[in-house]
């Protein structure tokens, strides 16, 4: 089977028709196919061993499927989980007998693998594992979350990169050279930096680039000596606007939700807004983003500006009542705050320590004085019998151990801790204080 067989196609996208047809054609993933690396040992053996390559698109994971089939002598099956199903993977499991049986070797190349259902994986799991098929699953989604686990033990895990500008003008270039399969007849001369606006326009995808350059040259202007110029004004019709759209679902939705969150306990606004923008554009919610900003108002300024969790409840309602493209400048303004703010993960680490000692003390009881004395009885048995109104104490502080609120027979501990940034340096000055109006109290000051 001649896998490449259609590249002389010249009705074909540019994208196809210049897929590289061997390693060294191949652009990018030197981790993978350099010299003495993974896929270029086996591609070199002839021996193609079971495994997932995981990727944004564009990188060159189904040519990457189909060198290793030409390279190894096996018969290339090509399936996509969104359309294959149970059935589908019998016809292939059923032609790969046959094969066996003619001593050839079958490559499967499943598409989106993360799409597989479990019934699907467990009906390709006992064909792999018993050496009928050599799988390549090709995911932009995380393989430990999608594949289930007995499938990726049996398989191996290679993560692509996005490609480099420098390696997209590569491709780009290539494409305008070869004069069989891409654009070299045509003899078109890009001006300065057009080749660098369309590989920083492609973000990293190959597939993309070569789709954008085929279109700026249906715009391309006569060149002297029957060239073609292609000039940087061409590319506006071609571009436009560039959305960066994502999978919602997708490990791209959850980083950038994580830088986001990262730069601003980093205090690096320009960085949050940077990823909030990427994030939005992308046709993220942006209230993802403002519930993300409430979690940091607690969990990484807290007590340190006491104003930032209000703020971002005032941004999260302005959201609400401003409508969309007002509301972002709203949310913009929380972040900002929040990253410029003097952090603290106090209450954070109070909260974590707390919950751990309660789940170590199931005896833990409410002193008789804290507790409610509703009825008669109730009040016959001690309850509230002792409290003292803080209001009515000096300070408005009840002092002395007495009265310090723990439960009895429980070991005494402290979880909030105030650091010494921003507000919550004071918070530390009145709680050193009110732990000397204790000592007093107790008769304990030295």
């Amino acid at each position: 089977m001649d896998l490449f067989a259609s590249d002389r196609d010249d009705d074909a996208p540019l994208a196809w028709r210049m897929r590289p047809r061997g390693l060294a054609d191949y652009v990018g993933q030197q981790a993978l196919v350099g010299p003495g690396k993974p896929l270029r040992r086996m591609a070199e053996s002839g021996l193609v061993r079971s495994m997932i390559l995981w990727g944004p698109p564009g990188t060159g994971k189904t040519t990457l499927a189909e060198i290793l089939a030409v390279e190894s002598g096996a018969d290339l099956e090509h399936l996509s989980a969104v359309m294959a199903g149970v059935k589908e993977i019998r016809a292939v499991v059923e032609r790969a007998q046959a094969r066996q049986a003619q001593g050839l070797a079958t490559l499967l190349f499943l598409d989106e693998i993360h799409r597989l259902n479990k019934s699907q994986q467990d009906a390709l799991l006992p064909h792999v594992e018993s050496g009928l098929l050599t799988l390549i699953g090709a995911t932009t989604e995380n393989p430990s979350f999608e594949v289930n686990s007995a499938l990726l033990s049996r398989a191996r895990v290679h993560i692509l990169t996005s490609l480099s500008e420098e390696e997209l003008m590569e491709v780009l270039q290539r494409a305008l050279d070869d004069e069989e399969r891409g654009l070299g007849t045509r003899r078109i001369r890009p001006e300065p930096d057009v080749l660098r606006v369309l590989a920083r326009s492609a973000a990293g995808d190959a597939r993309r680039a070569l789709g954008l350059l085929e279109s700026a040259c249906d715009f391309t202007e006569a060149g002297p000596e029957g060239s073609e110029i292609l000039r940087r004004e061409a590319l506006e019709a071609v571009l436009g606007y560039q959305a960066s759209a994502f999978d919602k679902q997708g490990d791209h939705f959850y980083d950038l939700l994580s830088a986001i969150h990262k730069s601003v306990r980093s205090s690096r606004p320009d960085a949050a807004l940077l990823y909030m923008a990427r994030f939005i554009q992308g046709g993220g919610d942006p209230l993802d983003v403002v519930r993300r900003l409430t979690a940091i108002a607690s969990e990484d300024v807290g007590n340190a500006d006491p104003r930032a969790l209000p703020l971002v409840m005032a941004a999260w309602d302005a959201y609400l009542r401003l409508g969309d493209y007002e509301g972002q400048r709203a949310i913009a303004h929380a972040a900002i705050h929040l990253a410029v703010a003097p952090k603290s993960n106090a209450i954070d680490r109070a909260w974590h320590q707390a919950k751990a000692f309660a789940a170590s003390q199931p005896r833990l009881e409410v002193p008789s004085y804290l507790r409610n004395a509703p009825t008669k009885l109730m009040e016959s048995l001690g309850h509230g019998q002792g409290y003292r109104y803080a209001h009515h104490e000096p300070h408005g502080y009840p002092a002395g151990s007495s009265h310090d609120c723990w439960p009895d027979a429980t070991p005494r501990e402290h979880f909030y801790r105030p650091t010494e940034y921003g507000q919550e340096k004071r918070y530390a000055q009145i709680m050193a204080w009110r732990e000397q109006l204790d000592a007093e109290a107790d008769g304990t000051d030295t």
